[in-house]
């Protein structure tokens, strides 16, 4: 646009200069002209004169183009950041922020589910230690374990869940951490929702996959942590999108369920913004 401005005015002090000196040297030579041309000189000033009017109203047109390319461009960027702050209104009215509690269960993952993800070769619900591969698990599923951990969760500021999906989840024990991923198939690990209607609660559940013989988590033994760090994004009904860190501090089990799961007593969760609301435009 700078460039386009420079040229014009060039072209319009070129131009003026131009026709400035013509005027004033037909003006010193009138006599010299009349002689010359006589009555066609009156022609010549005439066909000059409409000339110079041709390239002023050329001109001019050019600058008026000019500013209504500003205009143009001034109007498209007050549009956008009109309609920027409208997204950010409305995301930061129609966000939701969740609170893990009551208790925590990890137990072995029905081989119903289990199965279905072999066949479907799709982990979209599932997550995977940290240096595991894909392949590997769809064509040996006999050398993995897998687990699922039940959470449930109260939505404590913003409107209704629509989905929630998990960046990494840490386990921690002894000082050592474990570390499960969304595997590299998946842009996200999505969590099941599922809501219990005899304790009226609504329950995330997230399955993991490690090795047989991965110390992590022995199903025929109480299996202690010290804390768990979970990377989450909450999208809510209306699309709009959260992301941060939740740390859980619980009590540890002190004997197996019946059914053999691990139960954790939630006694405080704290969750970190990391990321401010926006707007899922591929939301569906």
């Amino acid at each position: 646009m700078k460039l386009e401005r420079r040229i014009i005015i060039t072209v319009i002090g070129v131009a003026g200069s131009v026709v400035f000196l013509m005027a004033t040297l037909m003006l010193i030579l009138g006599d010299e002209l009349d002689m010359m041309f006589n009555v066609i000189g009156i022609r010549v000033a005439t066909l000059f004169v409409a000339f110079a009017s041709f390239l002023s109203s050329m001109l001019f047109s050019l600058l008026i183009l000019l500013h209504n390319r500003t205009v143009v461009k001034y109007n498209d960027d007050t549009n956008k950041r009109a309609e920027l702050f409208r997204e950010q209104q409305f995301a930061s009215s129609n966000y939701s922020i969740i609170e893990f509690m009551d208790r925590m269960l990890i137990y072995e993952e029905s081989s119903r589910y289990v199965d279905r993800m072999i066949q479907r070769r799709s982990m979209i619900f599932h997550m995977i230690e940290e240096g595991l591969e894909e392949t590997d698990i769809f064509n040996h599923p006999e050398d993995y374990k897998f687990i699922s951990v039940k959470i449930p969760f109260r939505v404590i500021e913003g409107k209704i869940i629509s989905s929630i999906t998990f960046d990494k989840l840490r386990f921690e024990r002894n000082g050592v951490n474990y570390e499960f991923i969304t595997p590299p198939s998946e842009h996200e690990s999505r969590a099941f929702l599922l809501y219990n209607e005899h304790t009226k609660r609504n329950n995330v559940i997230i399955n993991l996959i490690l090795k047989k013989e991965s110390i992590f988590y022995n199903p025929s033994q109480i299996n202690v942590f010290s804390k768990i760090k979970i990377y989450i994004n909450i999208t809510s009904l209306l699309g709009v999108k959260v992301k941060g860190n939740s740390e859980l501090y619980f009590t540890n089990p002190e004997q197996i369920e019946g059914d053999g799961s691990n139960t954790y007593r939630i006694n405080s969760a704290n969750f970190t913004l990391t990321d401010m609301p926006r707007i899922v435009k591929d939301y569906k």
